[in-house]
């Protein structure tokens, strides 16, 4: 199973440090759906398939992987409304003795 994210046409990749991200509105149960197929993937055992726009990278997360959880809110004087947010984050370490071992096999995909 592949997590996709068919909203958003144009993720940020930033090749010096070997990122691909994606930012995009969505209702709550769009995001559910995301997160549940995350978890599946990551369930399943094996390596998970992100598709970002165009991009597709496949990351292979090893045990023991930590599970970074933030919430946040963001209000200055005179604002009239907060920022909210939930942020997940999983790190696990990769054995890498190059910096080609190291880095993020970004594909493009064909347009949908």
């Amino acid at each position: 199973m592949r997590v996709v994210d068919r909203l958003n046409k144009s993720p940020v990749l930033h090749d010096d440090m070997g990122e691909l991200e994606t930012e995009a509105q969505k209702t709550r149960g769009e995001v559910a759906t995301y997160l549940r197929g995350l978890a599946d993937q990551l369930d399943e055992g094996g390596a998970v398939t992100l598709e970002l726009g165009n991009r597709r990278v496949e990351l292979d997360p090893v045990d023991p992987v930590t599970f970074k959880l933030e919430g946040e809110s963001d209000w200055t004087e005179g604002d009239t409304e907060a920022k909210q947010s939930i942020e997940f984050e999983l790190v696990w370490r990769q054995d890498a003795r190059t910096a080609e071992e190291g880095s993020l096999n970004v594909e493009r995909t064909e347009p949908e």
